[in-house]
């Protein structure tokens, strides 16, 4: 998808080569899944593409949602249980949401990913290349993070149950037996062999699977906003720079409102294909972020007896919670402020020293920028760090409640 040329970018090299790595790394995710958007897919490979989604929705809803459903279901009213339970079972129904979600949008995204290659190849100024490459870190370094915690969790879920060692809370009626590495109930005896091996296999096979495509779904957001937001900021640049450079204002004019209507189409598909999973990632957050924090503040404040080990963990996994909804919610923030630079671009032309026709035509490309223009959270509300403030906010409110009722 990315292919550059080194020599056009010199000085430069070693970034992109390290950002086109972790593109290829999202990429190949994604493909193994058969989430990858393509513009041209023969008819062989879009039947493959399919089965691997539709066999790895299975797999998660069968091997993994329905039976810790029926598991909470058992453990309902010991607090300490059903937050085992849904730290596992609201991420994975999230995934099943976002695995279909994704399959539907694929032809959404892919016209996307070929602006984006495009816009790479473009001959720009050594400004916009500095700009979009400035860009590109973010996304670089959210890939690499993400895919490192999604191996760390692999290893403490998976690896670590296999010797023993487990981050979860164990009990005689969520496992009488042998733990498992999540809190499930099955129709049939897990504890015996060779029930008890498939099993746990099974389970691990599909959490490696949906950590990596959960990973490389967010990852792919990031990466689609974040260029976006470069061309924005090149689009304003060159609104600021040629005013004094280029005396051909209805080409400069008819160039900037070219790429601003393809800048706000992209954002339309992007939101349309992530709104609604930003809406069940907040409610997954708001719920567990709720769940951990009254389990925290019962700890401290009951002196309730719970392992180190498993104490980090708790702790661990809030914080992760906490960065990776603040990260979604800068995201949008970020957007944002970048089509106000547009706007503010527009506003700052020298419109007093242009042809009365021209200081005109300049009011269209005002009236388009001035209006507001983000990513939304389930068509309700924008994603914000104004977003995130209300989301904690109501967290917090939900905690006293928790509180209360047990008191």
């Amino acid at each position: 998808m990315y292919q550059f040329n080194m020599d056009k970018y010199s000085g430069y090299g070693s970034l992109l080569l390290d950002f086109e790595w972790a593109v290829e790394l999202n990429r190949y995710s994604l493909e193994f899944i058969g989430l990858w958007p393509k513009m041209k897919e023969t008819t062989r490979e879009k039947l493959m593409a399919n089965v691997r989604v539709f066999i790895l929705i299975i797999m998660v809803t069968f091997v993994c949602v329905i039976p810790c459903i029926h598991s909470l279901i058992r453990v309902w009213g010991d607090l300490m249980s059903m937050t085992d339970n849904l730290q596992f079972t609201l991420p994975l129904v999230s995934m099943v949401m976002k695995l279909i979600i994704m399959w539907n949008k694929k032809a959404v995204l892919a016209p996307i990913l070929c602006m984006i290659t495009e816009d790479w190849l473009k001959l720009k100024s050594d400004k916009e290349r500095k700009t979009m490459i400035r860009c590109a870190r973010i996304p670089r370094m959210i890939i690499i993070c993400g895919f490192v915690i999604m191996f760390a969790s692999f290893i403490l879920l998976f690896i670590l149950p296999s010797f023993g060692i487990t981050m979860r809370y164990i009990t005689n009626v969520t496992d009488p037996g042998k733990p498992l590495p999540l809190q499930t109930y099955y129709f049939y005896d897990t504890d015996t062999s060779p029930y008890f091996e498939l099993t746990f296999i099974a389970q691990g096979v599909t959490l490696m699977v949906s950590a990596m495509g959960y990973t490389a779904i967010d990852s792919l957001f990031g990466l689609l906003i974040f260029h976006v937001c470069g061309q924005l900021q090149n689009l304003k640049g060159r609104l600021m720079d040629r005013r004094e450079k280029d005396s051909n204002f209805v080409r400069v004019l008819a160039d900037a409102i070219r790429d601003h209507v393809r800048l706000i189409r992209c954002i339309k598909d992007i939101e349309s294909t992530f709104t609604l999973m930003l809406l069940g990632l907040f409610l997954y957050f708001g719920t567990l972020f709720s769940l951990y924090g009254f389990l925290l503040v019962t700890i401290v404040t009951d002196g309730r007896h719970l392992s180190l080990v498993r104490l980090l963990f708790l702790v661990t996994v809030v914080m992760n919670i906490f960065a990776h909804m603040c990260l979604y919610c800068a995201v949008g923030e970020f957007l944002i402020a970048q089509c106000e630079g547009v706007y503010q671009a527009a506003c700052e032309y020298h419109w007093y020293e242009l042809e009365p026709k021209e200081a005109r035509s300049l009011i269209l490309l005002m009236a388009r920028a001035n209006k507001p223009l983000y990513v939304t959270v389930g068509k309700i509300f924008p994603l914000t760090m104004n977003a995130f403030c209300s989301l904690l906010k109501t967290s917090g409110g939900y905690i006293s409640v928790l509180l209360a009722r047990r008191d």
